[in-house]
Formats: C-alpha cells, structure tokens, sequence
C-alpha cells in the first residue's frame, strides 16, 4: 500500500480515486474546485489538500486527472504544482488526455526533478471508471511504470505499457481515431434502418452478433434511439481530442481523412448546442436532414 496524491475529481477521476482508497493506498486529493476534494475526503475516508504541492508532499505516487494540457502544465509546474513537492524517486502518472509536446515536456521536466513520469490515458468511459474497469494505455521509463503498475492496477481491467514516454498518449490517439469511425457508421447505420422502417432493435440484436459488433453498438445504440445524450463523453472533449490526433497526424507523416471529416461532423452537433451530449449524438446531426 501506498501514500497517493489524486490530482482532479471529475467524473472520472473522483471514481478512480474512490478506488485507490478502496485498495487501501492512503489518498490525498487535490480538485480546483476544492469542495469537490472535500466532499470526496467525506465519502472515501482519504485527505485533501488545497494545492497540489501540499497534496502531493510525502506521496510515492502523484495521479493526474485533468482537462488539457495547459490543466495539466497548471498542477505540475510553479510554486504550487505538484513537481515542487514530490520527493526525489517519487513517480507521477498523468491520466488526462494531452498532446505528445507536453507530455515530452513533463516528462523531461520530472527528469531534471529526479522523478518518475507516466503518460498513462484512460479508456472506458464514465462506466469504467466507476467500475474500477479501465483501459490504460502507458507510455515512460519501464522501470517507473513496473513500480507504478500496481497502483493503477485498482481502476484497471488492462494496463500496458506500450514504449518510452508519449507512447501512451499516441496510443489514445488510436483508440479516438478508431472510435470516431466507429460511432459514424453506427449513427448511419441506425439512421438507414430508421429510414428504411426496420424493426431496428432486431436489426441491431442480429449485427452485434457479427462483424459490426462493437462496445458503442451495445452500449450506446439504445440511448441513440431514444435521442438521449445527457450522459457520457462529452463532444467537446471529443473535439479536443481529434484536433490532438489530427495536429500528430501532421507531425508523423499520418493521413486521417475520415477523422477530419468527423471532427468536423462533431464542429456540426456543437453548433446545433451539443457540446457537452456525448460523442453517440451525431445521429442526431443526421435525423436533423
């Protein structure tokens, strides 16, 4: 067991620090908006703190769940980021979704500091945080990521590592890249049965079975359906992500036609007041023709 700062409480990393305490580590959390840290202390048993320094200070392992890179620059850097009070050989793993520049960036940063770092992006969604059942994708040293390994092992159903530091985070650039794909054939295949007057909950009870089988037909197809999308990932994150994949693409010499064809799909449903439904909505783009 072990002494863990969690910095940022949003809908996924309030769960996953839920498990972390769980597990029996000794949590201290960190949320800019402190009331959400205050609130998680009640519940879960564990610490707060007011800064990340102060949250960090005496952990072996700092966990970051934030928003974007400039977030994530914000809890790391100055006075009172959390770099500033980790010890030497502590190890800090970052779960937000950034750009490979920042994570080089960090990762040097940390290096200099004689601290370990973690690219280590999540997927599964808000489901998968709650359920302790997440995919995490690592990219860093391999001696850091086998000491911090177990520790991401409480919200983890797989955890890889994939290569050196930023591979994690271009890992999660495939998985958004397959996923924006994936949820514009099934918006239009839906759309198409619709349209087509077909009974469409045994049109999608007989192709899950098949080839077009995949996590988004059997957990969004319903929700689609019923035109409900409060819930979810959110398409504005979604936008972060693919303007991320799609700024990378230009770097590694990469062509993505269909991802920016979908950005731009999901630029439509931000337009029409979606940005915070969830990345599913884009069947509603098409109903709306």
């Amino acid at each position: 067991m072990a002494q863990v700062a969690f910095l940022g409480l949003g809908v996924m990393g309030y769960p996953m620090a839920g498990h972390l305490a769980k597990a029996g580590h000794s949590v201290t959390a960190y949320n800019r908006t402190a009331y959400k840290a205050e609130d998680w202390a009640r519940v879960h048993g564990g610490g707060h703190a007011p800064t990340p320094r102060e949250a960090a200070e005496g952990a072996a392992f700092v966990m970051s769940c934030v928003g974007n890179d400039d977030d994530l620059r914000s809890v790391c850097l100055g006075e009172d980021g959390a770099f500033a009070g980790m010890a030497e050989g502590a190890v800090f793993v970052d779960h937000t979704t950034v750009s490979a520049e920042v994570t080089r960036e960090l990762y040097e940063a940390a290096r200099e500091a004689g601290i370990g770092y973690v690219d280590a992006p999540i997927s599964g969604g808000q489901a998968g945080a709650q359920n302790g059942a997440l995919s995490v994708m690592c990219g860093g040293d391999a001696e850091v990521f086998d000491r911090a390994a177990p520790v991401i092992d409480a919200y983890a159903k797989i955890c890889r590592r994939i290569g050196g530091s930023g591979a994690g985070q271009m890992t999660k650039m495939c998985n958004q890249i397959a996923i924006a794909g994936l949820v514009q054939g099934l918006s239009e295949a839906l759309h198409f049965a619709q349209k087509a007057g077909l009974d469409v909950a045994a049109v999608v009870e007989v192709i899950s079975q098949g080839a077009a089988g995949s996590w988004q037909m059997s957990n969004r197809h319903q929700t689609m359906l019923d035109d409900h999308f409060e819930h979810g990932f959110a398409v504005d994150w979604m936008r972060k992500d693919l303007g991320i994949c799609l700024d990378a693409a230009d770097e590694v010499g990469a062509s993505l036609p269909v991802t920016a064809l979908v950005d731009q799909f999901y630029k439509d449903v931000q337009r029409m007041g979606g940005g915070r439904w969830d990345t599913s909505s884009l069947i509603r783009r098409l109903n709306a023709d």
